[in-house]
């Protein structure tokens, strides 16, 4: 019974991560452990962290021989925290096995932050562009500060502080409060990958956890190799 209640509970998380808003074709959250999974089972797919370890950044960067998709922070994560210790490559196969592809940076940047929705919630308003995915506040976001005294208390976030130098890590997937096109963790919980060229680098997008208020804007430009696995990088798909 135990066992199918959790095969249950990872087919519910992997729906809702591949759930896309109709107005960008972007997915609503970040790809979870539990859509993950779903993949691995189908594909005996093995990602680069689980050979040698994710990364975090510590005095400088640290591989962790235990940190993968799987367990994030060296311990065993639940299913509906966001897939991290995930390389470009590893995050566009997983998209084209769905039936779609990583979004390209113009792309992110106007489902993040131009409302598209033809009838919104009175907080947006149709055809406006934001400062941040939240709106013109950061309120709300999972980042390392400055996103407001007024959060509500995430449902199910974990304090991993005690495996980290900074931070407290990342949220579940849709747990937060729902921004621009009503999508979740645009802005910080953690960067997410973003197509940018062909080049040895791609676009990551959003900032994380990890960073304050300043790396959630449109125009904060960031990369990353993208062979690495890092500890808040993610990524969501958008419709092909």
């Amino acid at each position: 019974m135990l066992v199918r209640l959790l095969c249950l509970t990872i087919s519910l998380i992997f729906m809702a991560s591949a759930r896309a808003d109709a107005a960008s074709g972007i997915d609503q959250t970040e790809v979870t452990i539990g859509a993950f999974a779903e993949f691995v089972a189908a594909t005996g797919f093995r990602t680069k962290a689980e050979e040698s370890g994710g990364m975090v950044y510590e005095a400088g960067w640290v591989v962790k021989p235990d940190w993968n998709w799987r367990q994030p922070y060296g311990i065993a994560s639940p299913p509906n925290e966001p897939a991290v210790h995930i390389t470009f490559d590893e995050a566009m196969a997983y998209c084209d096995w769905r039936g779609q592809r990583l979004p390209n940076r113009d792309e992110w940047i106007r489902a993040g932050y131009t409302e598209l929705r033809a009838d919104p919630p009175a907080s947006f308003q149709r055809g406006m562009t934001y400062v941040f995915p939240t709106g013109n506040s950061p309120n709300g976001a999972n980042c390392l500060a400055e996103c407001g005294t007024d959060l509500r208390p995430i449902a199910g976030k974990r304090d991993y502080s005690r495996y980290l130098d900074r931070g407290f890590g990342h949220a579940p997937a849709g747990q937060t409060k729902a921004g621009v096109n009503g999508l979740f963790d645009m802005g910080a919980n953690v960067w997410e990958w973003a197509v940018m060229g062909k080049g040895s680098s791609q676009a990551t997008m959003g900032g994380s956890w990890w960073y304050g208020a300043d790396q959630m804007r449109s125009d904060y430009g960031a990369t990353k190799p993208r062979d690495m696995a890092v500890v808040y990088i993610g990524f969501r798909c958008i419709a092909k």
